[in-house]
């Protein structure tokens, strides 16, 4: 029987720092895979006792082997799962009954191919459980802990990478190589990879909340397939992010790459609107790809971060510094002007003539002093406060040189960044090597450190931003759960459009009042008491989008017209829709000026409530210049999503018009978050458009769709 030791590691410490690991599946065979995990542990000189588990086999790698589990002689941490998945599950039940506290399941076959898979999966969930365990798998690649300490590649992969503060979660495996072989050319340092596979246990979001505490990681990098419990996620990584940088791939925006990702992991892809908005609120940084990934991960290996957007740029080539330029604009950094004591310093290392300005090109001919002289002044002006220095090798000038020169020019200001960019294969890898080893990241092109220098602002500024907190609104939920109440009791959908402008105002949202008229004996007496000029809508459950039937008619002045309007709308709704249910029109005192906005709710199974608002009118669908968060949201986040479309310079005010109430705008978006959030019923909302004005705003058309729970 194995015996126990004293403070055993526990919870995820069990699979990531484990003192002693049983590979069950362990071969003598070369080129299994059994062999090629128990292998690594052997070569890459992890520090704990390992044990070959086979049923049949003395000893792989010259370490005794042993028939199962039950038969180690003490009670092991971690067990690596490398076995067919029609045994799987008697290996779970020995790795309990013997006191093992993780395990690391490679197997794949589960979840993943669905059929009988997808129950082979909770029959494995089912048993971790009753155990107590915690597992990383099935269908995964394995863990490696990069510190020395412990120097564990539990995986099939047959490299370490570099030890550094990087913790890397990936849900693909073959990625995972990928990402292995990337870390280590390009010297990027990683403290813990983990493959978590179809993850019905371990989560990204599990590692993601171990990591918080854990010293050794301060930068975290995450490849999703999906994100299981969003709204956990949500949760855990906006108080990381806090304190950490946290740098997601999310796959599967595409409608190809979603039903890839269905197939890869047996995951249900999410809607990429929820996906982002959920990232932009937890203050994660997105990366488009694995490049853009490492890119960004690169820029956090700065000796310092940057206490402003001000940069400056250096460089012996006229092309890349206008690439530079380019890119660093377009990433939102400024390009300042150079004081006047940073021009008089550089001018003696330049011709009378040069003209001295950011960027600055010293051609050529620069030598590593003159990049040394050059940056240095650079990082003496109080205007900059990051540098970007560019290097392309022209005859007689060493790259290694150059990298030497950038890294004695920072030492006279620590406290200031540098991204440098060595453009050219010549002494490229031992001028990387030199700057990176001095906090320095280096880059092959200047967009990779724009982008980097970018989101090391986008970090510090986030850091530096309160909390968010949506404090409940003062509302009247009672009037709102009896309009609600009423219309699922009497087994419609879609709320009228008196009910939808009541719900509003019970939370309240301005509105603008509204008058239905059934009949046309009324239509006339109706006019009269909304007041000239107005807005004639078609009232009718079957018909959503009224324009497209001819069913809004705007700027009616007198009774007259209106009377007229009203014969010509019924009379192409009819033709157009004519089994359309018809209840009369609605009436509204035409509200002029402001700009249309639209702000909409969806539900999303997995998200929740999702919050949408854009420039409106009738081009909202063709120009899709909206943003999304998941509700409820605060001020902070409202004013974000205002500021955060294309068109905000409209909102602002153009050409001598008036600027927008923002404030009424972001009161409103908190209360219609708020509105979705406490009715899960509402699967739909639109209010296009609700007018924003100089002071105020008003919802002057709306639409409710209402949805029973779990329907």
């Amino acid at each position: 029987m194995p015996t126990t030791t004293d403070a055993r590691p526990a919870g995820l410490d069990a699979l990531l720092a484990p003192r002693s690991i049983a590979v069950i599946g362990a071969s003598p065979r070369a080129g299994s895979m059994g062999h090629s995990v128990f292998s690594n542990l052997i070569e890459f000189g992890y520090t704990g006792r390992a044990y070959p588990v086979h049923p049949t086999a003395a000893a792989v790698k010259s370490v005794r082997a042993y028939r199962s589990v039950a038969d180690i002689p003490e009670a092991v941490d971690l067990a690596i799962v490398v076995i067919p998945r029609n045994r799987v599950l008697e290996a779970v039940e020995s790795c309990g009954a013997a006191g093992v506290r993780g395990l690391i399941t490679i197997t794949a076959g589960f979840r993943e191919v669905g059929g009988d898979g997808v129950q082979l999966e909770q029959q494995l969930v089912e048993r971790v459980r009753h155990f107590g365990m915690r597992m990383v798998g099935p269908n995964c690649m394995g863990i490696v802990n990069a510190n020395p300490a412990v120097a564990m590649n539990g995986t099939f992969a047959p490299v370490m990478p570099p030890f550094g503060h990087a913790a890397f979660v990936s849900q693909s495996g073959a990625l995972g190589l990928s990402v292995l072989d990337y870390a280590r050319e390009f010297g990027i340092g990683i403290s813990q990879f983990v493959s978590i596979g179809n993850s019905p246990d371990v989560s990204a979001t599990d590692l993601l909340e171990h990591w918080e505490h854990d010293d050794s990681v301060r930068v975290v990098l995450m490849y999703v397939e999906n994100f299981g419990d969003p709204r956990r996620f949500l949760q855990v990584a906006s108080r990381i992010t806090k304190k950490k940088p946290v740098i997601v791939v999310k796959s599967g925006r595409s409608q190809a790459g979603a039903r890839a990702a269905s197939s890869h992991t047996g995951a249900l892809a999410a809607n990429d609107a929820a996906v982002d908005a959920m990232l932009t609120q937890a203050g994660v940084l997105r990366a488009a790809s694995i490049e853009e990934l490492f890119d960004m991960a690169m820029g956090f290996g700065v000796a310092s971060r940057p206490r402003s957007r001000r940069t400056a740029v250096l460089t012996n080539a006229g092309g890349p510094g206008i690439l530079a330029a380019d890119a660093l604009e377009t990433e939102g950094l400024d390009l300042v002007e150079l004081s006047p004591a940073t021009v008089e310093a550089l001018r003696p290392l330049f011709p009378a003539e040069a003209s001295i300005r950011n960027p600055l090109d010293m051609i050529a001919s620069a030598t590593p002093a003159g990049y040394k002289a050059a940056l240095t002044a650079f990082l003496a002006d109080p205007n900059i406060d990051a540098v970007v220095p560019i290097f392309i090798p022209p005859f007689g000038v060493r790259a290694e040189d150059v990298a030497e020169a950038i890294v004695s020019a920072a030492a006279t200001c620590p406290e200031k960044p540098m991204l440098a960019v060595l453009m050219g294969r010549e002494g490229l890898p031992q001028g990387r090597t030199e700057l990176n080893s001095n906090g320095i990241p280096a880059y092959i092109f200047p967009e990779s450190a724009a982008r980097a220098l970018n989101v090391l602002n986008r970090q510090r500024e986030w850091e530096q931003r309160s909390a968010a907190h949506a404090a409940p609104l003062a509302v009247d939920r009672a009037a709102a759960e009896h309009i609600v109440h009423n219309a699922m009791s009497n087994g419609r959908e879609q709320l009228t459009q008196q009910e939808c402008m009541a719900l509003l105002r019970a939370y309240g949202v301005p509105v603008a009042d509204v008058r239905l008229v059934a009949h046309v004996d009324a239509l006339v007496a109706a006019g009269d008491a909304v007041g000239y000029p107005l807005v004639m809508k078609l009232a009718s459950p079957d018909i959503t989008h009224k324009t497209d039937v001819g069913g809004v008619r705007v700027g009616i002045e007198s009774a007259a017209q209106l009377q007229d309007a009203y014969a010509d709308m019924l009379a192409r709704v009819r033709t157009t829709a004519p089994d359309a249910r018809i209840d009369g029109v609605v009436l509204q005192r035409m509200v002029s000026g402001g700009r249309e906005t639209i702000v909409g709710v969806s539900h999303d199974p997995r998200f929740g409530a999702l919050l949408m608002f854009g420039l409106g009118g009738v081009f909202v669908e063709a120009l899709r210049d909206v943003v999304f968060r998941v509700a409820p949201i605060d001020e902070a986040q409202a004013r974000d999503m205002i500021r955060g479309i294309r068109g905000a310079r409209v909102l602002r005010g153009m050409r001598g018009a008036a600027a927008c109430d923002e404030s009424a705008l972001a009161d409103a978006l908190c209360r219609i978050g708020q509105l979705a959030h406490d009715f899960p019923t509402i699967a739909e909302l639109d209010i296009n458009p609700l007018l924003a004005l100089s002071t105020g705003v008003v919802a002057v058309d709306a639409r409710v769709r209402l949805e029973r729970p779990n329907a």
